[in-house]
This record gives C-alpha cells, sequence and structure tokens, in this order.
C-alpha cells in the first residue's frame, strides 16, 4: 500500500504502530486483524514494497525452519494468512501435498509473504519513519513520518499519533572493520553476500573469488559460485574465523531452545549469565545446514572423479588483519591463523563478505525517547519478558520490539519460528486480555531447577522437635 496516508490526530489515535514491515512486523498486523473488536494500527516501511534479503534468494535455497513457522500458524492455524492457505490461493495446495516439502525454497517464502503484505490493510509502504517521541500532555506516541516518491525522494511530511508503538526494524549487513574502507570504496569489488545475487555475474566471471564466512550464507554463496565455475579452474578459497566449517545444531532436543520455555528461562537468568553464554550457543544459530555441507562435498567429491583435486581452498581458523588494493582491480588480504599464530597474504580479483547482520541501531529516531529509557549495564535497552522496553513508569504507553531482544530473550530472538508466538505475547499484552491463548508449555526440556520453598526457620526459642530419641 503506498500513496496518501490516513493520519489520525490525538482525538482518534492508533492502538498501535509499527516501525518497518519485516515478517517480524507482517507477522504482528497479520494477527492483529483477527482480534476481536479490531485494532487500529498502521505500519510504516521505507521501501517501495516487501522484499525479505533478495539478494540471498539463491536457487534452490532453503528455509532453515519448517513451513509452519509461517507468520501466524504457530499462534493461530485458522488464520486466513497462513502459507498453506496463499497455496489453497494460487491452486498449488495439491502439488505442494505430493511435493512432500517440509522446508520450502526462500524464493517461496518471499512471495508468500508478498502476499499477505498486498493483502493487509494498514500497511504503508514508501514512509520513511524520522522520530518517534512520547507527548507527555496528550499521553500519546506522536510519530514523524517521511511519504517518499516511487524514486525514494522525499514527497510529503507526516504525522501519526498511538497509544503503544512496536519496532521492526530488522538488522543491517555486519562489515568487519579491516574490510570497510573497501566495501564502501566505489568500484571495489568487496561485497556482503546481501548483495550477491545483483553482482553474481560479475563474480562469476572474476579469475579468482574469496568468501569469508562460515555460515549458512556463506555456504551457500560458496557452493552456488563452485557449481557455476568450471572443473579444474574453480579458483575459490573459503576462509572463516571459526575453527570449523560446523553443522548447525539440528537435534530435536537443541531445536528446544527456540522455543517459549527456552526463552521465558532466558530473559530469567542474570544479566552477566546472559552474557556468558550467548557467545557459547554459536552453533545453534551460526552453523550450516547439515544438507549444504553434504551438497558442498558432493560437489567437491565430483570433482575429483577424473584425477586431481579442484582448485578450491577452505580454511577455517582465519581471520582478515588488514586489507587493500592491489593495482586497479585486485584486493590483497593479510590473514592470520589464529591456533597457528601464522601470517600469509591473499591475493583476490572479489570477495564476497558472508559476515552476517547486526541490529539497526535506531539511536536516532528513538532520541525523543531517550530520557525515558532504561539501560542494562552494558548500556543496553532494558527488555522485558513482554518484548516491551522498560521505560519510565510516567510514560503510559508501551514500545515494543521484535528482533532487537537477544541480550534479553537469547537465540530465538531473530528466529522466524518465534514470530507468530512474539506477535501473539505481544497482542495479548497490549490488549489485556487473550485473544490468542498461547501453550504453557512448548519443550519437554526443563531448563532450569524448579524453584522449592525455602525450609520454615523456627522463630527464636521455638523448641525444636528432636528427630529421633536417643
Amino acid at each position: 500500500m503506498t500513496g496518501s496516508t490516513p493520519q489520525r490526530d490525538p482525538d482518534h489515535p492508533h492502538d498501535l504502530v509499527g516501525v518497518g514491515i519485516g515478517p517480524f512486523n507482517l507477522s504482528l498486523a497479520a494477527l492483529a486483524q483477527g482480534v476481536p473488536g479490531g485494532l487500529a494500527t498502521a505500519f510504516y516501511e521505507q521501501n517501495p514494497a516487501f522484499h525479505w534479503h533478495p539478494g540471498l534468494l539463491i536457487d534452490g535455497a532453503t528455509l532453515q525452519v519448517p513451513f509452519l513457522a509461517d507468520l501466524v500458524t504457530l499462534a493461530d492455524p485458522a488464520s486466513p494468512w497462513t502459507f498453506l492457505n496463499y497455496l489453497r490461493s494460487k491452486d498449488r495446495l495439491f502439488p505442494f501435498y505430493f511435493a512432500e516439502k517440509f522446508h520450502i525454497q526462500r524464493a517461496e517464502y518471499d512471495a508468500y509473504c508478498r502476499w499477505v503484505s498486498a493483502r493487509l490493510p494498514g500497511l504503508h509502504f514508501g514512509h520513511q519513519v524520522d522520530a518517534v517521541r512520547w507527548n507527555p500532555e496528550r499521553a500519546l506516541f506522536e510519530v514523524d513520518f517521511t511519504q517518499l516518491d516511487p524514486d525514494g525522494e522525499a514527497e510529503a511530511l507526516g504525522r501519526a499519533y498511538a497509544r503503544n508503538i512496536v519496532l521492526g526494524v530488522g538488522t543491517e549487513p555486519y562489515v568487519p572493520e579491516p574490510l570497510k574502507p573497501l566495501a564502501d570504496a566505489p568500484g571495489v569489488p568487496v561485497l556482503h553476500s546481501a548483495d550477491y545475487l545483483d553482482h553474481r555475474d560479475m563474480l562469476l566471471a572474476a579469475d579468482h573469488v574469496t568468501v569469508i564466512g562460515s555460515g549458512q550464507s556463506g555456504a551457500e554463496v560458496f557452493l552456488d559460485l563452485l557449481r557455476a565455475r568450471p572443473a579444474g579452474a574453480e579458483k575459490i578459497h573459503w576462509l572463516a574465523r571459526t575453527e570449523a566449517f560446523a553443522p548447525m545444531e539440528y537435534s530435536k532436543l537443541g531445536l528446544e531452545h527456540f522455543t517459549p520455555d527456552y526463552t521465558r528461562y532466558f530473559h530469567a537468568l542474570p544479566e552477566r549469565v546472559r552474557n556468558d553464554l550467548m557467545p557459547r550457543q554459536w552453533q545453534l544459530h551460526k552453523g550450516i545446514d547439515a544438507d549444504t555441507i553434504a551438497a558442498i562435498h558432493d560437489e567437491l567429491y565430483r570433482r575429483t572423479l577424473h584425477g586431481g583435486w579442484p582448485d578450491a581452498v577452505l580454511t577455517p581458523g582465519v581471520q582478515v588483519r588488514t586489507a587493500g588494493r592491489v593495482a586497479t582491480t585486485k584486493v590483497e588480504l593479510h590473514l592470520e591463523h589464529i591456533q597457528q599464530a601464522t601470517r600469509s597474504r591473499l591475493t583476490t580479483d572479489a570477495v564476497v563478505l558472508a559476515t552476517g547482520y547486526r541490529e539497526r541501531p535506531v539511536d536516532r529516531m528513538l532520541a525523543g525517547l531517550d530520557p525515558y529509557l532504561r539501560h542494562d549495564s552494558a548500556g543496553r535497552p532494558r527488555i522485558d519478558d513482554a518484548f516491551r522496553l522498560v521505560l519510565d513508569d510516567s510514560v503510559t504507553g508501551s514500545v515494543y520490539v521484535q528482533n532487537a531482544e537477544k541480550h534479553t530473550h537469547g537465540v530465538g530472538a531473530p528466529d522466524l519460528g518465534l514470530a507468530a508466538w512474539r506477535s501473539a505475547t505481544i497482542l495479548n499484552t497490549l490488549t489485556g486480555k487473550e485473544p490468542y491463548p498461547l501453550p504453557r508449555r512448548t519443550a519437554f526440556t526443563s531448563f532450569g531447577l524448579e524453584r522449592r520453598e525455602a525450609p520454615r526457620i523456627p522463630a527464636q526459642g521455638q523448641a525444636l522437635t528432636p528427630l529421633a530419641q536417643t
């Protein structure tokens, strides 16, 4: 939905205004439509339409969660916005049934989300939110936005009023400091994997390509390049800081770390324990799908059938110390092996940084709320168990966050499988009712010990009953 935006005056504010329209806020918008009695909502997104990681919709790449982890099913399987209803609307339900695909392709998930975004009311694309403030006189949030034309230029200014806000601005590509100058320089072939498909032809034409990063994106980019380059002349390096190209933890009990039960357990831990725990859990969310690892090995092995080895180098345990340009077209990487403490140089024609994503900063947007925000010892926003920023008591409205709470809620924060549950939790809290009844238990694992009542200490002077007579 684009064009003019209906604005609410302070006498008729929105119940909820969303900033950003990615999968998580799209989930919230879809479930908000099913709240009995209705909610007045508006969601704003600066991009002209919904697209989910378009640069990584590599042919054949699949989601790492089952199709049931769509926008709504795990909170409301009868919703009109389920993935199965999308298939039904496209006359593809029977083909999907016979395909027996539990994990769908990323491109299909993107198409499903675009189908929902094109039909939901209250979504305003081409609208950039500039500031969010609390107005104490009106006891409302003010949301200033700029309406953009098709070229992304400012067209009009607007303001909306809301009782509650939800931030779903997502993440942005992370570029390590040693490579940032090259990635920012025009014409230098150093790019983030988020832009891979836009530059795929250039990468295939390059004489030598280096992929950096040991996660799923790095594996998929490496595999796609490997399959497309000639046998015996692959000329690809795949480098990573991790000690191994390791599989993602995908055992059934391991996956219970992505349940509401574990989210609640993690949130209740002391801050210092959460901080220590997160880095040790990298294989829960930064490893590689076992099928992708197998496909890479199969492709490498296939290229040995007629003798020789493919010209592909896979080296974990390596970090890039510095990087620079050589002549006008090449990049030189200065490498250090962490365990060996050895150093080397690698000259390459192009670099793909599969180095992940970081939470998009919202400090500027939320500057008007800064006096009301409460922070932890590391300066991060405190977030309660209902996904609300902890604000000063004088603020009667709530600011909810989606995928900005990993430090308080754990590894499940960016996971699509918890999207519908988190959205339902937000709506239940916002309405003070239970439009979406949620399960009390979701895991077989009990992540902590049950708290037993402490033994009662007798009052001073009270006689003790002997345990045994002698």
